[in-house]
């Protein structure tokens, strides 16, 4: 059976692979991505200094066309002062800790761990992007 992407999920795909670029170049290493419960999926499990950081990536696209089949080796980040926390709804948080909740008992995590947002801006027609990295959200 062929598997055919969606947009929505092509952009989604390329922000989490911008997401865990940007992570790596700021001294996490990623554990595990897209893990997934039928009640919810951590996009991102990552560990730096010993702490577990379970996060969800939100991209949000800026550009006007996502061509099949190209390829965003060279895309750019930096920080961005923006704050779209408002991305992250009450309820898509309950379902995040509850998978969190799932993979800690299934792995016996007793390290400390914690919450992180991850949102990339895309410019799909400049083949650009900017990353804020959101901390301290309490689920």
């Amino acid at each position: 059976m062929l598997h055919v992407k969606t947009k929505k999920r092509k952009i989604g795909d390329l922000g989490e692979g911008i997401a865990c670029n940007y992570l790596k170049d700021k001294g996490f290493k990623i554990i595990e991505q897209n893990y997934w419960k039928p009640w919810g999926e951590i996009d991102i499990i990552a560990e730096k200094q010993g702490i577990v950081y379970f996060v969800e990536v939100k991209s949000v696209t800026r550009g006007t066309y996502l061509s099949a089949g190209k390829h965003f080796e060279n895309v750019s980040h930096v920080t961005n002062q923006r704050n779209p926390a408002d991305n992250l709804h009450p309820w898509k948080l309950k379902r995040l800790a509850r998978t969190i909740q799932s993979y800690i008992f299934r792995y016996n995590l007793e390290k400390e761990w914690k919450f992180l947002a991850v949102i990339v801006y895309l410019n799909i027609k400049d083949k650009t992007a900017k990353v804020e990295l959101l901390e301290n959200i309490v689920l």
